[in-house]
């Protein structure tokens, strides 16, 4: 019990920054590991670095990838593109709350009550996600999570 306590302690990850601890100390793993893993994660977070500035992620397709660009617009890598992302942001928020609000509505309705979402692959998941943490727990027969 004791060699687990010191495994712990020595192994106990806090990030300030991000205000976490990370446990790794029951994960099974020889002790160099982190040395011999140093050069790869050098070069991972280097390589993530240069996306973030907009090096070309897919040089075939010669395009930047930036999605995370619209969880934090402040690190596109210019302020034509910065500027696009914010005002896109702006009009989908702008959007939501006038559907919301009822200020846009279907023809024959006052408000929406239905949402279709189409996705392949991917970009299907997180909304699949979404409607499935909200979903009723016994949804009625007709739903789609209805079983």
């Amino acid at each position: 019990m004791e060699s687990l306590w010191k495994r712990f302690q020595d192994w106990l990850y806090f990030n300030p920054e991000l205000d976490l601890y990370l446990d790794v100390s029951r994960m099974r793993f020889e002790a160099r590991l982190p040395e011999r893993l140093e050069a790869a994660f050098a070069a991972a977070f280097a390589s993530m670095q240069a996306l973030e500035a907009g090096s070309l992620a897919n040089p075939d397709e010669e395009r930047m990838v930036g999605h995370y660009w619209l969880r934090q617009p402040e690190l596109a890598p210019s302020e034509a593109i910065r500027n696009d992302i914010v005002a896109v942001i702006d009009q989908i928020e702008r959007f939501a709350r006038e559907v919301h609000g009822g200020q846009i509505h279907p023809p024959s309705a006052p408000r929406f009550t239905d949402l279709l979402c189409i996705g392949i692959g991917g970009s299907a998941l997180g909304p699949q996600f979404v409607a499935a943490a909200l979903a009723p727990d016994s949804p009625p027969p007709g739903h789609p999570l209805h079983r």
